[in-house]
């Protein structure tokens, strides 16, 4: 089976989370690695393997960069991985895939399902072939013992507990 190296200089890692019951706060990670063995036009019988680095997560502010880095969080500096293993891959449509694994943050394991769309192969101008997925999905971030909140005076908390994902992802054969 072939396979295809995640390209992180075109991949986006994001998430977006309810902040003061209100309003979104959008980030990603800007370290990370993966693979996919297998045929990206055909994912059926694919293995995904993704490892993001904490500590590059990146909310566009330093003090909350490094409230999410602390224990209060992800304790980052006790568990610097999060890691993603696919289990069943099962196509929806033509070029949409429900892609389920386990999800390890925080040293918490637990199956997730993420919606993958295909979005296309081709040539890159120096000769090298590239493919490109959609990933979206919701976790809640309690399951995985990220559990740090503050009420607020007018009622609800400071942090959501839905955790929405969205990867724009673009692979390459391995070399």
């Amino acid at each position: 089976m072939a396979i295809w190296n995640i390209d992180a200089a075109h991949t986006n890692v994001g998430f977006s989370v309810k902040h003061m019951m209100v309003s979104k706060v959008r980030g990603n990670f800007t370290n990370f690695e993966g693979t996919i063995e297998g045929d990206p036009e055909d994912l059926t019988s694919a293995k995904v393997q993704f490892k993001i680095k904490v500590e590059s997560i990146n909310t566009s502010n330093e003090d909350r960069d490094n409230h999410l880095r602390s224990a209060d969080f992800f304790d980052a500096e006790t568990y610097p991985d999060i890691t993603f293993t696919s289990t069943i891959i099962e196509k929806k449509d033509d070029n949409e895939y429900d892609v389920t694994g386990d999800l390890t943050i925080k040293g918490v394991t637990k199956p997730v399902t993420l919606e993958a769309e295909f979005e296309g192969k081709g040539v890159n101008p120096w000769g090298q072939e590239v493919a490109g997925f959609t990933v979206e999905g919701k976790l809640s971030r309690k399951e995985f013992g990220l559990t740090w909140n503050q009420a607020l005076e007018t009622g609800g908390v400071l942090v959501g507990d839905e955790i929405k994902l969205i990867i724009e992802l673009e692979a390459n054969p391995a070399q």
